[in-house]
């Protein structure tokens, strides 16, 4: 069974906790913790952090658009804030961070591609928010939560972040005729009723941006998005 770098984790987090144990039980996936009771062993998964970090992040977006944009109608505010707190967008974040490598669980979820699954790395990363205000407060928790959410509503006021990254990504290598955008797919495990699918976006047969996701779909639009960046930053037009 993989163990969390707690040390790593928190240096890539900007957060060192006071009791590491809000950490842990913030990682630890639910059928890590049946696996533990099997052997006699009680430990709490994160679905309770889960749960009032779903409160606190959505507290702190909507504190932050609302100072924000003062012009904006509370319907706009209320699509800023779907926005960035939507389960693309935790699993993004979650992404970011490399929480999928740090979590606990069980054998089988763990052989199932779990540590890439969406609803597992969202799910995570709302633990961690509320392990972090439950540890050190509000403040230390908007310190955490702000760089991603503050990022992502500045993309899409700005207009660069899209809902169909494919689509977007198609626009961008159509400019160039000699380049051929198609996407592969490299897995795909789990079981029926709760698939793990990751795909590739190939451009003339090199990977611009990989994906995983819930369905094929989402697993292109993810690995579209990284290939958007990757186009932009230059990394794959030559």
């Amino acid at each position: 069974m993989k163990t969390p770098n707690i040390a790593l984790l928190q240096s890539k987090m900007g957060y060192a906790f006071n009791d590491e144990q809000y950490l842990l039980t913030a990682l630890s996936h639910s059928s890590y913790t049946n696996e533990t009771k099997t052997r006699g062993v009680d430990v709490c998964s994160n679905e309770r952090l889960e749960f009032l970090g779903d409160s606190v992040l959505s507290f702190i977006t909507s504190e932050y658009i609302h100072a924000e944009f003062a012009h904006k109608s509370e319907g706009e505010l209320s699509k800023l804030r779907a926005t960035a707190v939507k389960d693309t967008s935790l699993c993004e974040y979650a992404q970011q961070l490399g929480l999928g490598e740090h979590l606990l669980l069980g054998r089988g979820e763990d052989n199932a591609a779990g540590r890439a699954r969406m609803s597992t790395l969202e799910n995570a990363f709302e633990a961690l928010i509320a392990a972090i205000y439950l540890d050190g407060g509000i403040e230390l928790a908007r310190k955490f939560v702000l760089p991603f959410v503050s990022e992502k509503i500045k993309l899409v006021v700005s207009g660069v972040e899209t809902h169909d990254h494919k689509t977007a990504l198609q626009h961008l290598v159509q400019q160039h005729k000699d380049m051929v955008l198609e996407y592969i797919l490299l897995d795909e495990s789990g079981p029926d009723h709760d698939k793990v699918f990751t795909v590739a976006a190939q451009l003339n047969g090199q990977t611009i941006g990989t994906g995983s996701g819930s369905s094929k779909r989402a697993a292109e639009q993810m690995a579209a998005k990284m290939g958007m960046r990757n186009f932009g930053d230059g990394k794959c037009k030559s």
